[in-house]
Order: C-alpha cells, then structure tokens, then sequence
C-alpha cells in the first residue's frame, strides 16, 4: 500500500493511513483528516454505516414550513404533560356532573341557592346545559392555566434543554420557527377546549335528560341547532385565549428555564382576574384580557347578541398582535448560546 492511499479493506475507514518508515516498514497509522469514516463492507458484504466521531453535531432534520408544523403538533401532544393536562380537563365537567347527580339524587330538580358557575341549574333539565356550564367553570382558570403551561415551555422550555439552536439549524429560521410554536399552541387551545365540551356532553347525555334546547332569550331552539351552538362556543372560548397565549409565547423567550415562564404565566393570570374583579378598577377592565371571556353565553341568546363577543374577538386579536411583535423582536435578536 503506497504511503498516499487510504485504508481500505483491511484497513477501517477513518483510522487514517499507514506511512512506509525505514526499510518499507509500515509505520504507525496517523489520523486523517475527518472524524467520520466512509462506509466500508462488513461482513458478507453488509454495509457499515458510518459513525460520527466526539464532538461532532448531530445531524438535524430539515423540514419545510408544513413539515415543521406537523413534528411540532407531534412532539408537543405526544408528551406525557401536554396528555396529562387534557385528562385533568375532561374530569372536571365528570366532577361537575357527578356532584349535580348526588346533590339531586333525592328526587329533586333544583341545585340548592343556584350556586356554582353558570347554567349550573338547567344540567338536570338538560345534560346539553353541562358543556356551557363546564366552559364557564374552566374557562377562568384551568384553560388559561393548560396553555400557560404548553405556551410557557414552547421556546424557553427549548433552550433549556439545550434544543434550541438546532431547531434553528434547519432552513425553517427564527420567524418561521416563532409562528409554528404559536400555532402549536393555538392548536393546543382549541384541542383543549374540544376536550372539555366533548367530555361535557357525554357525561350530560349519561346522566341527564337531553332534548329541546331553552335559550337565555327565553326561545326554545331544537336539539340539533343547540349542538351547533355548541361548537361555535367551543371555537369562541378557543379563540378567547389566543391573546393569553401570544403573552405566554413572549414571556418563554424572555428566559432558558420553561418552569419560569410557565410561573411568570400562571402569575399574570391570577393578578389580572383578581384586577378584573376590583370594582374601584373598573376603567381598565375592557383592556384587560379576560374581561368578556365569558361573552360565549350571548351565544346562547335568540338572536346572538353580538356586541361582547366582537369585542373579546377584537380584544384578543389586539394582545396577539401586540405580545406576538413583541416575541418576535426578542426572539430574532437573542443570542442563542444554548
């Protein structure tokens, strides 16, 4: 073998080359100039594959936009906090509806006092009332609580765990990786909220009698257009946290540690519902973005009384647009060491 070529057959690809020394001896062999061998037959003629030497990157795989999207909605519903979180949100309407049961189990068809959340008395008329009542219930805090935690995690949750900058990596780029992790979590929201609505009308429909639907506006409307209603509540609640979620976005790239972003999130949550409740505060209330969270219920008028729920839409819209430009200065400007 002339001291120019490179190990074959014998020889392992990446060990390097042997240099002839005194007497055309063969000399110890000396490293070549890549870690990474080429591939070389095994035995019976297999092909080895070739193996990356320390220090070497792993490789990333390069997805387009709809290609990131998909892994993202793959990663994020397929971790075990992202399923425990919807588990805890279909037992709450199960709760409710359980709890309504016994507290009438004695015959009657009244709650005691019409306490709880709202449409809590017409369960026992209608186990179609158990979707909104269980809306209302979560809507405050335990939605709101859920997407804290997933938008929370989206970039922070990364770059602690060290991922970050091989995300970013691939083609995708920072704007590009920005909207996916906010779409994930808008995906999140409406998965969440059809969770919590599909859970509701199982358990109403197990427990309760279900029917005629009897609006706010004191007009019946049939089964089946109370089921539409449903749906479009379902989407109105989604849609209701797309500016809390834009704000958990920001707050994720404000630092590496996901737990921080999620506290910050969960923290801003109760200030701003203990401010919405302050009655000497009520000029900033309509700025504040759960003050119409629960305008869904005009929904449930004959005919809808649209002026609330243009507003939260709008509302909603202007937070996302806000905290969503807001991320994205930081995020395109950060330095990502990790």
């Amino acid at each position: 073998m002339s001291r120019d070529e490179v190990g074959h057959g014998g020889t392992r690809g990446g060990e390097g080359r042997r240099v002839a020394g005194p007497g055309g001896a063969q000399g110890p062999r000396v490293a070549g100039p890549s870690v990474e061998g080429p591939r070389g037959a095994g035995l019976g003629g297999a092909e080895v594959p070739r193996v990356a030497g320390p220090g070497v990157v792993p490789p990333v795989r390069r997805h387009g936009g709809s290609g990131l999207l998909r892994s993202e909605l793959k990663v994020t519903f397929r971790r075990w906090r992202t399923l425990a979180l919807l588990v805890v949100l279909a037992a709450v309407p199960v709760l409710i509806a359980v709890a309504v049961r016994i507290e009438t189990g004695d015959g009657s068809s009244e709650l005691d006092g019409g306490r709880g959340p709202a449409f809590l008395s017409q369960i026992t008329h209608n186990g179609l009332f158990l979707v909104f009542a269980a809306l209302a219930a979560t809507l405050p805090v335990f939605l709101p609580m859920a997407v804290a935690v997933v938008s929370g995690d989206a970039i922070a949750g990364e770059a602690g765990a060290g991922t970050l900058r091989y995300l970013l990596v691939a083609p995708a780029g920072r704007t590009r990786l920005l909207l996916v992790k906010y779409a994930t979590t808008l995906a999140f929201c409406l998965v969440a909220t059809l969770v919590v609505a599909a859970s509701a009308l199982a358990a109403g429909a197990l427990l309760f009698p279900v029917g005629e639907v009897m609006t706010i506006s004191g007009v019946p409307i049939g089964f089946g257009q109370g089921l539409l209603r449903v749906v479009a509540i379902a989407v109105v609640v989604a849609a209701s946290l797309a500016g809390f979620a834009a704000l958990g976005l920001f707050l994720s790239t404000l630092t590496n540690s996901g737990i921080a972003a999620m506290a910050a999130g969960v923290g801003l949550l109760i200030t701003v519902q203990i401010l919405d409740t302050i009655p000497q505060l009520d000029a900033i209330h309509p700025y504040l973005f759960p003050h119409y969270w629960l305008s869904f219920a005009d929904l449930l008028r004959e005919p809808v009384y649209w002026d609330e729920l243009w507003k939260n839409l709008g509302l909603q819209g202007v937070y996302a647009a806000v905290f969503g430009a807001a991320a994205w200065a930081r995020f395109t400007t950060r330095d990502i060491t990790v």
